[in-house]
């Protein structure tokens, strides 16, 4: 959801070790956030870190109060939030969870549907419904022009040729 006070930054993978111990996969491998030690949510209940350190695999983690093997598998698989304010963001920065919900028209003004969901992966991709229609663009900025988050309202240059499916 647009604007949302939260932002969903992985899941729990698995428990770690006997003592409570989770790793979290995080959704951008690169990321330092849990270096910082912010409030997590888990499942959409705060959580405080005691400890935090990256691995190859993701990032291990010791919460508060979650003392055994069998609390931590607990948590596997729920979802790992942080506060919107905890992100770094430049002022041009862009949220993909922000994308979803906004209107589309290409550069001539013309509606092209709304942004129903991110395809990540190695090329992220809008996924554009209008009407029956389901349209699959990649998020560069060759055909994604201009995000106006305040208006909620992307432009873009789709190519010739894009294919198209029935949803």
């Amino acid at each position: 959801m647009r604007g949302a006070p939260r932002i969903e930054i992985g899941r729990i993978a698995r428990a770690h070790g006997i003592r409570g111990e989770v790793a979290i996969a995080t959704h951008d491998p690169d990321s330092e956030l849990l270096a910082r030690r912010p409030t997590l949510w888990i499942g959409g209940q705060p959580r405080e870190l005691a400890a935090a350190r990256p691995t190859p695999r993701g990032w291990l983690v010791e919460l508060v109060g979650v003392a055994t093997r069998t609390d931590a598998e607990a948590l596997r698989g729920l979802p790992v939030e942080v506060a919107r304010d905890a992100l770094d963001l430049d002022d041009d920065d862009v949220l993909l969870d922000d994308l979803i919900g906004c209107r589309v028209v290409r550069v001539d003004g013309t509606a092209w549907g709304e942004v129903a969901a991110i395809d990540g992966g190695v090329q992220d991709r809008l996924v554009i419904h209008d009407g029956a229609i389901e349209r699959m663009l990649p998020l560069v900025e060759a055909f994604v022009v201009d995000i106006d988050l305040d208006a909620g309202v992307i432009t873009v240059d789709p190519p010739d040729g894009l294919p198209e499916q029935p949803r």
